[in-house]
């Protein structure tokens, strides 16, 4: 494959056989002054990520900076990995997966069905679009909750939703930034946080204040930045205004309710969700907190997490939990798992 091509989607397995071919050691461009502008793209890919996110107008890869812009794809995940947060994680895959859709809008079919195949996902061209296998559809739309993309209103042939291209882009997008994520993070050395000491610091500098401003304060007394990463994550989707899918407004309802939080608090935690019903909220939350109904509900084990793609990925805590309340003491209790049902969901 060209190396423009893997310029533009540097996630592909061909563009670290690329880089391996060519022979360039990491040491060279952790410190080399000849890949200096690749170190330099890398980190304002991350800036970027937590800044602002891209600009589809700004995507295009010009030739004389392919080279540059596919090392500097290693190098900003290499960055990512070293501050181990699950929310920088999430925000560098999603600006990777939207500049990703941006670019395949100018691309061939060809490059569209080859990316899809590597996610993997069984997308194919058809009359002029595509046809996406059902159970894909389903696996990358699940946090799309616009009645648009349910599946009762797709038009469905043996087991494959037929899409438009830009719809089938859509769908890729979150594909994408699902396989970033899950690659994510990379063990890191002394020797590559001595290379990025001072761009680690900047960068951490500014995921700070990007935190600072989640209204921590509107969830009562309890430290956000102690929950579980799946808690985390699925709180700042919301308060960043993203919808959230059933299982995960139903998993952060039980989770918030069993740290101590009030009916009220948690209703307040969901009034900047782009499909806010008060009543329909306030329903749903005294049924999963047992309030209007007889059973307590508590959220979903760590595998069920996982089925349900709302885990963003196991973080050093995760690794010795199978449950998100089975290591919390934000209230001054350990809070153990009663019964998990997602018989409904905010």
């Amino acid at each position: 494959m060209e190396l423009g091509v893997l310029a533009k989607y540097p996630f592909l397995r061909e563009a670290s056989a690329y880089i391996q071919s060519e022979g360039v050691p990491l040491e060279e461009v952790l410190g080399d002054p000849a890949y200096a502008r690749a170190r330099a793209a890398g980190k304002a890919r991350v800036l970027e990520a937590l800044e602002r996110g891209p600009e589809p107008n700004r995507v295009a890869v010009a030739p004389a900076d392919q080279l540059s812009q596919l090392l500097a794809y290693p190098v900003a995940r290499i960055l990512v990995s070293a501050l181990e947060d699950t929310y920088l994680i999430r925000r560098f895959a999603l600006r990777e997966a939207i500049v990703a859709e941006a670019l395949l809008k100018d691309d061939s079919d060809d490059v569209v069905v080859h990316l899809a195949a590597q996610l993997p996902m069984d997308l194919r061209r058809e009359d002029g679009g595509f046809r996406l296998h059902f159970s894909d559809f389903l696996r990358f739309t699940s946090t799309m909750r616009e009645t648009p993309w349910k599946l009762i209103n797709q038009r469905v042939e043996r087991g494959f939703v037929r899409l438009r291209r830009d719809k089938a882009l859509r769908v890729l997008r979150n594909a994408i930034q699902r396989h970033i994520e899950q690659g994510l993070p990379l063990p890191v050395n002394d020797e590559i946080w001595s290379a990025f000491r001072t761009d680690l610091r900047e960068i951490r500098g500014l995921l700070d204040a990007k935190k600072a401003t989640f209204k921590a304060e509107d969830i009562g007394k309890v430290s956000i930045t102690r929950f579980p990463p799946c808690m985390y994550n699925l709180l700042a989707q919301i308060q960043n205004h993203e919808n959230v899918p059933h299982m995960g407004r139903f998993a952060i309802v039980a989770f918030l309710h069993h740290i101590g939080l009030g009916n009220e608090e948690i209703f307040r935690v969901f009034g900047d969700v782009p499909d806010f019903a008060a009543d329909v909220t306030k329903y749903q939350i005294d049924h999963i907190t047992g309030t209007s109904s007889p059973t307590e509900y508590t959220p979903p084990e760590c595998s069920t997490m996982k089925s349900y793609g709302i885990c963003p990925g196991p973080d050093r805590i995760c690794l010795s939990i199978r449950h998100p309340l089975s290591n919390n003491r934000l209230n001054g209790r350990e809070t153990r798992p009663r019964r998990e049902s997602p018989a409904t969901a905010v």
